[in-house]
């Protein structure tokens, strides 16, 4: 059904992916309800609404539900089970939140939609490491199952003296040991889909990455790429169909010489697309909106030759007074109070002309 302009929408998580989505939200008429534990969360600067609550209170969750006309959420981490107090106007639905909060759940489900990934093990004991280390042979990395992003809770092991030092710094927590690639590049599949199966493409960036966090996405992305792109399309396309999948998804690739390999799943807009914005007639934050609303698809072409997204992640911010002056360059502060190192601050985009 849908849900039409001057409703309330919505939003589980304050971030700068919910501050994104309320901006493309008041820009198609519609007013935002934001729900997040913090005092000031960034996106809600941008709302009309704001609950303060944990994301575990299900009596806050009720009343939030009977408060907006559908619902959405912006990170992967909350926990399923309060959510069910939201009921069917949650887009996209807790499967997709289930399914990628745990890494191994995750690429079982993966390789039974049909997808590749790199050789892996679940891992829940310093023997088990130790095997894998034997079976997967060097180097891997470990990987904890829940709550890790942006390079946190992983660790390589390069030689079989770095095995006892890996189980340690995850805090010898439940982890996957995946098999380093020898990957050309890294690449996302930005993916949205609508109820009744509908769904739309943006073109797919090229993703570099500094101590695991992503630092630029560029599109159009390099022929090792754009060779991949197919079938990685048609790999993400069946992930979502399967998870019945409302909404904006993104699903991180290696582009490998034996094909692409799914890196993980991220069941919402995502920081590899933030150069759609600027970069694109509709952005992934729009397109998002769409098709939580089941409005009608917008279209994904580039509005130029090509883009650049460049994350301003710690003091990377200090910079602004000459990102703003700079000709062509399109700004976003998130109103994050403190510049933490790792902490993303907010991004640039540069069009190609």
């Amino acid at each position: 059904m849908t849900v039409p302009p001057g409703s309330i929408i919505g939003i589980i998580g304050g971030g700068q992916l919910g501050r994104m989505l309320g901006v493309a939200a008041a820009q198609l008429g519609y007013k935002c309800h934001i729900f997040d534990p913090a005092e000031h969360p960034p996106a809600a600067d941008v709302a009309a609404f704001a609950t303060r609550a944990a994301y575990d209170d299900a009596d806050a969750l009720r009343r939030f539900a009977a408060s907006v006309d559908v619902a959405t959420y912006e990170f992967e981490n909350l926990p399923v089970a309060p959510l069910d107090a939201i009921g069917a106007k949650l887009r996209p639905g807790t499967r997709s939140l289930a399914v990628a909060q745990d890494r191994a759940v995750e690429k079982i489900f993966i390789e039974k939609c049909g997808a590749r990934v790199a050789g892996w093990r679940p891992v829940d004991s310093l023997d088990d490491v130790r095997a894998a280390v034997s079976q997967l042979g060097l180097p891997i990395v470990l990987k904890t199952r829940r709550f890790g992003y942006d390079g946190k809770g992983q660790a390589w092991i390069r030689s079989e003296v770095d095995v006892e030092a890996a189980w340690s710094a995850i805090r010898e927590t439940p982890a996957v040991a995946e098999a380093g690639v020898d990957f050309t590049a890294e690449f996302s599949v930005i993916v949205a889909r609508w109820g009744d199966g509908r769904h739309a493409f943006w073109d797919s960036p090229e993703n570099g990455h500094r101590d695991g966090i992503l630092h630029l996405s560029t599109v159009p992305a390099g022929a090792a790429i754009r060779a991949q792109v197919p079938e990685a399309r048609t790999a993400a396309l069946r992930i979502a169909e399967t998870l019945g999948h409302v909404g904006v998804m993104t699903v991180e690739f290696f582009a490998s010489p034996a094909g692409p390999l799914v890196n993980e799943i991220a069941p919402r807009v995502h920081n590899s697309g933030h150069w759609t914005i600027e970069g694109a007639a509709t952005s992934q934050f729009e397109q998002h909106i769409r098709a939580i609303c089941d409005l009608p698809p917008g279209t994904t072409d580039l509005v130029s030759r090509g883009a650049e997204m460049e994350n301003l992640i710690g003091d990377d911010i200090a910079r602004w007074p000459e990102l703003v002056a700079e000709a062509g360059v399109h700004l976003h502060i998130y109103g994050k109070g403190e510049a933490r190192p790792g902490r993303k601050m907010g991004h640039v985009t540069r069009l190609v002309r």
